[in-house]
């Protein structure tokens, strides 16, 4: 050999593709493929963003001190078992590359996120896909494919790009029967986004007015033909119970869907002393920008806004579900910032439906690299943006 070669299995390895951002030439677009919120971050975190300009000649606190406390003050967490990353997936890499290699199994289910498959086949670790049932994650499907070389099993609750959610009986039980020395790795991405259960008064979270606190969208006026009051769910988890008394449980999360900060790449974690521990030695000392500190700390505690985002995402994508079903598509009851959206065959493909939206300036996501060829994702936008799609997508069916 005359060049450097990279180890084995590294160029087997199909690159992670992000949501498309560009259409033709001279066509102005509206970007709804890759789950980012239409609302931008808290006007606080903004600021904070900009104030950091004045120290950017200085190293940022490589134990983002301040920020854990913050993420541990507004979750109820102890901070010293956060952990910072450059997004989530900087902390599901360093996770398999702690507990995985050649020989070893990381287990997730059929329509995973990819990112843990890449990860795994970069540190040289075989992947196992569990099948799921109606797009959705199938409990016993997935402890049927644990083996005794099994390290790592990854779950995306809610799991893009289904929306599907598993919940927290189930995910005890998942938990439950795994052996003790196999990580449950709990992605929450998107749990920010599930619904709540109505309060009594009846003013729930899933009520069809709303309003933005402080934000770009401020003083929003209430939709004209406000939805019913949206069920919430209550029997979801984000898995934070099973981290308590259990040493192989880990939950993640990211500042990048509700937060709004997804420029700044900011995730965290937390978990088990030990497996906290084993992050910390292997992640950079500088890993997480100060800018992304100082806004994610503002970002996090500005619940207010936060929730008026949640708020908005509730209406929209309950809108968003009942319109694109009155136009005969079938839509996946979603608990996150998308809905999945199944098309038939012929010319009224998924693929078909992609390309005419894209002409008119609306992109969303094809789903092909995870197995669903005849689905596109499309992420809840602005309300003029939401209004687009459906009309849209009646021109297309028509």
């Amino acid at each position: 050999m005359n060049k450097p070669q990279p180890k084995k299995g590294i160029l087997d390895i199909a690159p992670y593709v992000g949501g498309k951002s560009k259409a033709g030439p001279g066509i102005e677009v509206v970007k709804l493929s890759s789950n980012e919120t239409p609302l931008g971050p808290s006007p606080e975190a903004r600021a904070a963003f900009v104030a950091s300009a004045a120290s950017l000649h200085r190293y940022p606190d490589g134990n983002a001190t301040k920020l854990r406390e913050a993420i541990g003050k507004v979750k109820k967490l102890p901070p010293e078992q956060i952990v910072c990353g450059a997004g989530s997936d900087e902390l599901i890499g360093l996770l398999v590359h702690a507990y995985a290699g050649a020989g070893d199994e990381v287990l997730y289910s059929e329509h995973g996120f990819l990112m843990y498959k890449i990860y795994a086949q970069g540190n040289g670790a075989s992947v196992v896909v569990a099948p799921e049932k109606n797009l959705r994650m199938d409990v016993d499907a997935m402890l049927a494919a644990v083996t005794p070389r099994t390290k790592i099993v990854f779950i995306a609750n809610p799991n893009n790009p289904t929306g599907s959610y598993i919940t927290k009986d189930e995910l005890a039980r998942l938990h439950k029967g795994l052996p003790p020395q196999v990580i449950l790795a709990i992605d929450g991405a998107y749990a920010e986004y599930v619904p709540a259960s109505p309060s009594p008064s009846g003013r729930g979270r899933g009520e069809g007015s709303f309003s933005i606190i402080n934000g770009p969208h401020a003083n929003a006026s209430p939709h004209p033909n406000p939805l019913p009051e949206r069920e919430g769910i209550s029997d979801y988890s984000c898995g934070r119970e099973l981290v308590a008394g259990n040493e192989n449980v880990i939950c993640l999360r990211t500042f990048s869907k509700i937060y709004g900060l997804s420029a700044l790449r900011l995730g965290w974690a937390y978990g088990p002393p030990a497996i906290i521990d084993v992050l910390n030695r292997l992640r950079g000392p500088f890993n997480v920008s100060t800018p992304a500190i100082e806004a994610g700390i503002a970002a996090m505690n500005d619940t207010a806004y936060t929730e008026s985002v949640k708020h908005f995402n509730t209406h929209w994508l309950g809108w968003l579900s009942q319109e694109i079903s009155k136009l005969g598509l079938k839509v996946a009851p979603s608990a996150a910032n998308f809905v999945l959206v199944e098309f038939a065959a012929g010319k009224h493909s998924a693929a078909s439906a992609a390309a005419f939206l894209m002409e008119r300036g609306l992109i969303v996501r094809d789903v092909v690299a995870y197995g669903l060829p005849n689905h596109l994702r499309i992420t809840v936008g602005r309300e003029e943006d939401n209004k687009a799609i459906i009309k849209v997508l009646a021109d297309f069916l028509a």
